[in-house]
């Protein structure tokens, strides 16, 4: 998980996924910043080929090059299910490209982004300053605080749609993937409100996306959708995102709003909705659909 000389005139960054058995490598230039945070090492890269490169606990978190597929999917397929999310609170993302995707919907009135490690945002803004670019939108809140501890505080019925853009569920992160966190949530959004977490690569890691999906029902969520697109710098280079619903079912969405936004975008569109919420036999057998 180490930048790691391969020849006399190039270098690697290799990431290993013991539970996948798999690896992968982007070749750098140069490790621009490292440093150990209160809860994390977080380490800035330039690659050859991929932009600037954000790694976390030896965990690659985001590219300049590919870094629009994960953050559209987090947002947009929510946003076009809810009918007009006003108060959207994110949980995590701190590189702030969740925030900017969300920041393009003129509905938004308020999005409020909680990131435990002040010093995630305060990189992405100088490596990714593309990410950062709604920073300072008027209707943005940045907040450097305990998501979980902020989720339980929250009024009844006070929030629209809430996006956990978190790391994997290990460290400070672990504590976003369980029940008790999802009755906080249930609790804070209004009837027609919407959770969307990431859900790890569902190839990898099926038996965490289908106890997050129990886990939600538990929390008295009516509906629960996982949703798959390309992430090819996570591991097995495929991933999802499962969202759930207290009132309302998940299956149809905004498609004249989606299909007639505003705002581009790179990724997301009306046929990548719809083909993301088709999942295959073999996650259909699995989480019982």
């Amino acid at each position: 998980m180490t930048a790691t000389p391969t020849g006399a005139a190039e270098t690697w960054f290799s990431e290993q996924h013991a539970r996948s058995g798999s690896s992968f490598g982007l070749r750098v230039n140069a490790r621009l910043h490292a440093e150990q945070t209160p809860f994390q090492t977080i380490e800035i890269y330039d690659t050859t080929d991929w932009g600037k490169l954000m790694v976390i606990d030896g965990c690659t978190m985001v590219s300049t090059r590919d870094n629009f597929l994960y953050h559209e999917m987090m947002s947009h397929p929510a946003l076009f299910t809810h009918a007009r999310a006003k108060r959207v609170v994110i949980i995590g993302g701190g590189d702030c490209g969740t925030l900017r995707e969300v920041l393009k919907h003129e509905e938004v009135e308020q999005a409020v982004q909680v990131e435990i490690d002040e010093r995630v945002t305060r990189l992405a803004e100088q490596y990714f300053p593309e990410l950062c670019a709604s920073n300072h939108d008027p209707r943005a809140q940045l907040l450097f605080i305990d998501g979980i501890k902020y989720m339980a505080e929250q009024d009844p019925e006070s929030i629209d749609l809430i996006i956990v853009d978190s790391t994997d569920p290990v460290g400070p992160a672990e504590g976003l993937f369980n029940a008790a966190f999802y009755a906080s949530c249930f609790r804070a959004l209004r009837p027609s409100g919407i959770l969307v977490q990431q859900s790890e690569s569902p190839l990898v890691h099926l038996d965490l996306i289908k106890a997050m999906r129990t886990s939600m029902r538990m929390a008295h969520f009516q509906a629960v959708r996982t949703l798959l697109f390309p992430q090819p710098l996570y591991p097995t280079g495929w991933w999802s995102c499962t969202m759930a619903r207290k009132n309302a079912d998940l299956s149809d969405f905004r498609e004249r709003g989606a299909a007639q936004r505003q705002f581009d975008t790179r990724y997301y569109s009306v046929e990548t909705h719809k083909a993301a919420l088709a999942l295959p036999p073999f996650m259909r057998e699995a989480l019982g659909e």
